[in-house]
């Protein structure tokens, strides 16, 4: 029989919370009465308000702390909300648990609270848990009316049954059916607490380590990002999409000019269009799906144009055209016509939901929307960064992890030559351009030297592609399609020939990182985030290779990955005192801000110290966050030092 009770005496409530080692909270929240139309508003901390707080500091007991109910006894927010903050939520000496932490956070953060570790997420175990051999839990196998039944035996009352149609502010707080609801969230996130880590415990300890010292601290960290969102000029954004639908109605006519009333759609991929390509015009078939089908994608219309150039040069100019319609297509489509669904009525802002375990090598993924693909300027001509700004008097700010990836893969591979060149603070591009065409170091720095752009082009893809096992082919294409450089399988055979001789630790370790991978059936990060390559013993050829390529990659990425979390944690310590530092976004290596300008310094050196800052002992390849700053996103100044 759970022990569930109503309670708004300050005194008591202290008297259940301050004792406890781990206390487990949850939150109703009601929407302010201007948004009760949006059935989400109850989910945006600026359209909705804490309505109350569920506490458990033991299985099957749990109190619920009324504070914004329409009718009824409440507790004093302005006593119970400061009271938990400094017994509760800002206190080092009590672990904080609660499913999906980041919701929490965000509301708390509304009234100027960061939750501080430790914490733990249930949501973020629930994902690192199995669900079956070799399967990991995703996001939407973690909700609590899918764990609790699964995991627990037990049914939590709906919201449905227990509201009526009501908002939760409307019911009585002290009715037994709005206090079971309300104090089963926090108690079932509690057990599943000590559930969770026995599992780790007897299944991959490290895991646990994963939860609290990284996926938790994360967790609050993508609340503050969510609830700060991202300024945009909207009017800016709305202008150009006028501009943007007009260019596309005169390359749609242009287009018709060639191949009549053709359906090619919004992206011209139809099968109207394919069938127009193929059949009707006799083009070969240079590349094909997955499922066997004519492809038409970026790259094959580039095939396409280069076999026209040499068999049907009537027809390259229809290439150009899809091509560039495309391009505008996507970026109307995607990033204006996108973003602006997703502008907040209550901010003018957007707010994108951050995915912190998306991905399987711990990589963050966004969407609604996804904010972290907005094109750079190399590949977009309207200047989408360019919409997202900063406030009157203040400054973006962001800081990149400076070719994390190949610090982290020289790290691994223990090659002496790779470990000097960022040891020195020397260019590891240089240093692979002089291994790869046989030059000096001096020579490759050089800019002035004879191929230096193409060298150094070609060395870049090298050095990005190789630790995850690139093969010649693969960088040719790399080097066709994405830098326009047009070279020889041969040449691409010596140019990785070349590479492994001259880094002669890179192939044993890639070799130990495959046959790790292919006896226990799994990778993992040097933290021990694992992932598990179920087709790493299989004998069809696609899947292996995919599974090996996973076996050198995640390594790597996922360390990656797990190091920047980790300066999360470190921000996430030093924001209390930083108010007017506000996190905004996350994008691979990356982290933005934004501060009010003349903070600029302060706030640069304290988020390198937090990124820079050794994340392991056994870490002996340097850190280095560079910064840049600007008044909006498309136009970012480099800040030395």
């Amino acid at each position: 029989m759970s022990n569930y009770r109503c309670e708004i005496d300050p005194e008591r409530i202290k008297d259940y919370v301050q004792n406890a080692a781990v206390v487990a909270f949850d939150f109703e929240t009601s929407p302010l009465i201007q948004y009760r139309d949006d059935p989400r508003a109850s989910l945006d901390a600026h359209r909705s308000v804490i309505v109350g707080v569920s506490l458990s500091v033991a299985e099957g007991s749990a109190i619920y702390v009324p504070l914004e109910h329409f009718e009824g006894g409440n507790a004093d927010p302005g006593v119970v909300i400061p009271m938990l903050t400094e017994i509760l939520w800002k206190n080092p000496g009590v672990i904080k648990v609660a499913h999906n932490l980041a919701f929490e956070s965000m509301f708390l953060y509304a009234l100027g609270i960061i939750v501080q570790p430790p914490c733990y997420d249930t949501i973020a175990a629930a994902q690192l848990t199995l669900k079956e051999p070799f399967v990991f839990r995703s996001l939407s196998d973690c909700g609590l009316k899918r764990l609790v039944p699964e995991l627990l035996g037990d049914e939590l009352p709906t919201f449905e049954d227990v509201t009526e149609g009501r908002f939760f502010d409307e019911l009585s707080p002290d009715d037994p059916e709005t206090v079971r609801y309300a104090c089963a969230d926090s108690d079932c996130a509690l057990r599943l607490y000590h559930l969770f880590n026995r599992w780790f415990m007897a299944q991959i300890p490290e895991h646990r380590y994963i939860v609290e010292e990284i996926e938790s601290p994360t967790a609050v960290y993508c609340g503050l990002m969510k609830y700060n969102g991202l300024l945009v000029d909207e009017a800016a954004m709305i202008r150009k999409q006028g501009e943007c639908g007009a260019r596309l109605i005169g390359l749609r006519d242009r287009i018709r000019e060639i191949i009549g009333d053709v359906d090619i759609g919004a992206n011209a991929g139809t099968q109207a269009f394919k069938d127009y390509l193929f059949r009707d015009m006799g083009l070969p078939v240079l590349k094909v799906t997955e499922k066997n089908a004519e492809a038409a994608d970026d790259q094959t219309m580039v095939m396409l144009a280069e076999w026209c150039a040499e068999n049907r040069p009537e027809l390259v100019g229809l290439f150009d055209l899809i091509q560039e319609y495309r391009k505008w297509s996507k970026l109307k489509t995607t990033y204006l016509d996108g973003y602006l669904r997703f502008i907040n009525p209550a901010t003018g802002r957007i707010h994108p939901d951050l995915l912190p375990l998306a991905t399987e090598t711990g990589r963050f993924a966004a969407r609604n929307p996804n904010m972290q693909n907005a094109p750079r300027k190399t590949n977009d001509p309207i200047g989408i960064r360019s919409f997202i700004v900063a406030p009157e008097g203040h400054v973006l700010v962001s800081c990149d992890f400076s070719q994390i990836e190949l610090r982290i893969g020289a790290f691994y591979c223990r090659d002496k030559k790779m470990l000097e060149t960022y040891r020195k603070g020397g260019d590891i591009h240089a240093a692979t351009t002089s291994v790869i065409f046989g030059i000096p170091y001096e020579q490759a720095v050089d800019k002035n030297a004879p191929d230096y752009k193409e060298r150094r082009t070609i060395a870049k893809n090298v050095n990005f592609g190789v630790f995850y096992g690139l093969f010649a082919r693969g960088l040719q294409r790399t080097l066709k399609f994405k830098a326009g450089l047009d070279k020889s399988l041969d040449d691409c055979e010596g140019i990785i020939t070349n590479l492994k001789a001259g880094y002669p630790n890179l192939t044993r370790w890639q070799a130990k990182a495959r046959d790790a991978g292919m006896k226990r059936q799994y990778t993992q990060t040097f933290l021990g985030r694992r992932r598990y390559l179920p087709g790493i013993r299989s004998q069809d050829w696609g899947r292996r290779s995919f599974a090996e390529r996973c076996a050198l990659n995640t390594p790597i990425q996922g360390t990656a990955a797990d190091i920047l979390k980790l300066s999360l944690g470190r921000l996430i310590r030093g924001l209390p005192e930083r108010p007017w530092l506000r996190p905004l976004l996350q994008i691979h290596d990356e982290l933005v801000f934004e501060l009010p300008e003349e903070r600029l310094h302060e706030a640069v050196a304290f988020i390198q110290e937090c990124m820079d800052a050794k994340p392991f002992p056994e870490l002996d390849v340097p850190l280095v966050a560079e910064a840049s700053w600007g008044y909006d996103f498309g136009h970012m100044n480099e800040m030395e030092g």
